[in-house]
Order: structure tokens, then C-alpha cells, then sequence
């Protein structure tokens, strides 16, 4: 049985070969694009592509795909091209999904390019207000992930993504994505038990652990509150593997998508390393029951 483990796979070639890469590189679960990340237009997925896709993702045995929209679109922007191109970007990157069969869009919220938080989300909420109503055939998931914080992006702090989910008319659409290494980066403390317990519980304070439905799993080049964007290879940044062995013996994340950005390596064999390093960070069944008892005993008067 496949676990919910994977990485970001490329679509070189063809998003079809996305599944079978995964495969090969040990995942339970993938992340693509489902166009060139770096282009506003892409390639048009033909009915072809889609048939393609489709079965091959079928004979792979993935749990599931989730896609991440181009890193151009930026649906806080003020009016003006960027905006107008970034709208025409996630209603095509909806559309795209919608045929593909993929029912979670992973995306930044965006930056505010100097005109205050409160006006980026506000623009956020506006944007999809237009957005949903322009693509009814995708009726998956839009998930937030959280930022590092770097420059005017909003999203860095839970507070920011509640208020895109109650400023929508559609709250129910959107669910979070938690990147581990923008959460470290944005101030919250993942590498001690405590932290990572007291985040946690704020998390589900603020969102709700129900809206959780994907993780970045990335090691931080930087340290705690640096607000800096910089991914590493599992326990060789900033973070370590506490924070990683944490997560991967929460039984609440189990079924949660977990997903690695790290630095790919040639012909792209880090991620089996990674993937490795962190499936040998999952206790036994007995270890956890042991641990779980100390906590117990620690609780009591």
C-alpha cells in the first residue's frame, strides 16, 4: 500500500510521463504544473493529453495529483496587466485541472506590491469572486500555502489565509497548503515539540485542521523567522529532523499529501533520497504506543 508521500515531478515531455516519474521515484502522490511555470500561456491540453494522463495516472496507483498554479500569477496585484493576465492564468489553470481530473490547485496567494496586507487580501477575495463563477466545471479545492513572508507576499501568517477564506463568497472552495520551510521562515516554531504542538493547535484554532489538505515538506536553508524563501534537503538545513519526525508519526496528517520542493540533483535522485530519509523517520507502532504513554504519565498530577 502506497504511503502519502511524493515530490514535485516535472512535465517535460509530456504531463503524462508525470505519473510514471513519480513512480519510479518511490512517491505515494505528485505535484505538477500543468504548464510551463515560467510562461503566462501554455501549450493547450489537448483531448489527447487528457485521455493520456488519465491513464496513465490510473495504472500508477497514485493516491492522488494536486497541481501548483505558475509562480507569475499574482491575484493580489493592483489593476493592470499583471492582474488581468494573472486572472486569465488560474480561470485557465482551473480549466486545465477540471479536464485532467485534478480536484486541488496549490497557489500563492500573492504580494500587495506596497499597498498594504489589507488590500492584497481584499484584491485575493475579489479575484476569486470573478474566478469561480467563470469555471463551474472545477468544483475541487483552491489551497492556500502559507508564505515566508518575503517581500510584500501576503499569506505568512494563519490570520492572513482565514481572511481570504471568509472574505470569499465561496469559503467552502478553499482548503491549505502548510510548506515547512515558509511556516520555519514566517515564525512559527516546528522544531522543538512544543512548537510544533502549539502550532499546531493555533492552526486549528484559526483555519481549522479539516482545511489542511496538503504539505510542502521542505528543510529551510534559513533560520526560524528569517521570512526568507530557500529550500534544503530533509535535516540538512535549519529545521533538522525533529520537526520532520514529528509530522510523519501524526496520525491526524497520515492521509494528507506530502509533497517535497527540495533541490532536485541530477536526473533528479534526491527525491528518492529524501523520501527515504524521511520514511526512516516513521516509529513502529510499539514506539509510538510507548511514547504515547509517556505523554500520559507526564499529563498526570
Amino acid at each position: 500500500m502506497k504511503d502519502y508521500l511524493g515530490a514535485h515531478m516535472s512535465i517535460s515531455g509530456g504531463i503524462h510521463l508525470a505519473p510514471e516519474r513519480g513512480m519510479k521515484a518511490g512517491c505515494g502522490v505528485i505535484q505538477v504544473f500543468t504548464q510551463n511555470s515560467n510562461q503566462w500561456r501554455g501549450k493547450p491540453v489537448s483531448d489527447a493529453d487528457v485521455a493520456l494522463f488519465r491513464e496513465k495516472w490510473g495504472e500508477s496507483g497514485l493516491h492522488e495529483i494536486v497541481s501548483h498554479d505558475i509562480y507569475l500569477i499574482n491575484l493580489a496585484a493592483p489593476p493592470g496587466e499583471v492582474r488581468d493576465k494573472s486572472l486569465v492564468g488560474f480561470r485557465e489553470e482551473m480549466e486545465r485541472c477540471s479536464r485532467l481530473g485534478i480536484t486541488k490547485i496549490v497557489m500563492h496567494p500573492g504580494a500587495h506590491t506596497g499597498d498594504g496586507e489589507e488590500t492584497g487580501i481584499r484584491r485575493i477575495c475579489e479575484a476569486f469572486e470573478q474566478l469561480f463563477p467563470q469555471v463551474p466545471d472545477y468544483t475541487g479545492k483552491v489551497l492556500l500555502e502559507i508564505t515566508a513572508g518575503q517581500g510584500s507576499n501576503v499569506g505568512y501568517r494563519f490570520e492572513h489565509l482565514r481572511a481570504i477564506i471568509d472574505g470569499s463568497p465561496c469559503p467552502e472552495r478553499f482548503a491549505v497548503c502548510l510548506d515547512t520551510c515558509h511556516a520555519f521562515a514566517a515564525g512559527y516554531d516546528l522544531v522543538t515539540e512544543e512548537g510544533y504542538r502549539q502550532t499546531f493547535a493555533e492552526f486549528d484554532r484559526i483555519i481549522g485542521l479539516d482545511r489542511l489538505q496538503a504539505f510542502h515538506v521542505n528543510d529551510s536553508k534559513k533560520g526560524l523567522n528569517c521570512r526568507v524563501d530557500r529550500h534544503e534537503h530533509i535535516g540538512q538545513g535549519a529545521m533538522g529532523l525533529a520537526p520532520f519526525r514529528f509530522l510523519m508519526n501524526d496520525p491526524r496528517f497520515a492521509r494528507v499529501p506530502k509533497l517535497l520542493e527540495t533541490p532536485k540533483g541530477d536526473n533528479d535522485e534526491m527525491d528518492a533520497v529524501n523520501l527515504k530519509v524521511l520514511r526512516d523517520l516513521v516509529e513502529s507502532g510499539s514506539a509510538q504506543a510507548r511514547k504515547a504513554g509517556r505523554e500520559t504519565h507526564r499529563r498526570q498530577p
